[in-house]
């Protein structure tokens, strides 16, 4: 099992930001070791509610001190991407979560936002590069990098990229189906399933879920694989809608060869606080390597409304190098 020791929420946009583009969530804090001195951790934010009472959600960032990561240096002081046109796949919502350096660019994976008629949204993820070490990005394109397919039918969304021994890898989510939850609203069922590519432009994939879920309709969330003590490990989110377990929570699994993944929600070993902003939900998860430490981001109650927070491994017992 994992020990971790949680730091606090470090930021909160309700309380911290100024930003009339930045008044609540901070959702999929995703971390990037942007020099000697800074941490910066990329976001997606949202206004308040417009007049339709319809959400938009932008990317931003928040910058921490690297030596002390409760400490918040800067806030970006502009959406990084503008939304898309009308009608495109990124026109009400883009969400960062994964971020990765590769030959002197910086790519950013992210979440495109489309409104529906008979249920509330779809999804299709993006790409975007800065090469200007992070301060800004340029979509690569209008359209989705990957988006619906014959076996993907309903969207896909929350990538998380890594390029590993010359090969790209992609964890993503796939939406299996739609659950109608009364009064003619509808709740989306999805599953992590895994892409690989030669380029991180052109992917590979089937669309078939590689996490074993516990319940039918189990949803699940941004997948973080990291290597450490021989083997590979992942944390996630999990939750079933329409249920009293329709908060998140964070299971584990395990592969070493990441293709078969096991799943032991248990040795994830950390939940919800007693109290407070991640009392009733922890999710989007995401890893970084730091200066000796293994660092994990989240978000807490609400999907993220009061921002992010950080909690840091402190050990973990010999059962999981098994």
């Amino acid at each position: 099992m994992f020990s971790w020791k949680k730091l606090g929420n470090i930021f909160n946009p309700r309380l911290s930001s100024g930003r009339d583009w930045m008044q609540e969530y901070a959702q999929c804090p995703t971390p990037l070791i942007l020099d000697d001195s800074t941490v910066r951790v990329y976001i997606a934010c949202r206004p308040q509610r417009g007049g339709d009472l319809q959400y938009v959600s932008y990317p931003g960032y928040v910058d921490l001190a690297r030596d002390d990561l409760t400490r918040v240096v800067g806030i970006s002081a502009a959406p990084l991407l503008p939304l898309g046109n009308s009608g495109s796949f990124d026109e009400f919502g883009i969400m960062p979560s994964c971020i990765l350096r590769k030959d002197g660019a910086i790519y950013m994976y992210y979440s495109g936002w489309s409104r529906m008629q008979s249920v509330p949204y779809t999804l299709a993820i993006g790409m975007a590069v800065s090469r200007d070490g992070g301060a800004t990005f340029e979509k690569s394109g209008e359209g989705p990098l990957l988006a619906t397919a014959l076996n993907e039918p309903y969207f896909v969304t929350g990538p998380i990229v890594q390029v590993i021994d010359d090969q790209w890898h992609m964890w993503y989510l796939t939406g299996r189906k739609w659950l109608e939850s009364g009064n003619g609203k509808y709740e989306p069922v999805y599953q992590i399933v895994h892409a690989t590519s030669s380029d991180g432009i052109d992917w590979i994939r089937d669309g078939i879920p590689i996490v074993p879920t516990l319940s039918e309709d189990e949803c699940q969330d941004i997948f973080a694989p990291f290597f450490l003590a021989g083997k590979w490990h992942a944390i996630f989110a999990h939750r079933k809608p329409n249920t009293a377990e329709s908060e998140y929570r964070l299971g584990y699994a395990s592969s070493d060869d990441l293709e078969t993944w096991r799943r032991d929600d248990a040795q994830a070993g950390i939940t919800t606080s007693a109290s407070g902003w991640d009392a009733q939900m922890m999710c989007y998860p995401q890893l970084l390597e730091l200066d000796g430490r293994l660092l994990m981001f989240y978000c807490g109650n609400a999907f993220g409304r009061e921002g992010f927070g950080i909690a840091e491994l402190t050990g973990y017992s010999a059962a999981l190098r098994d």
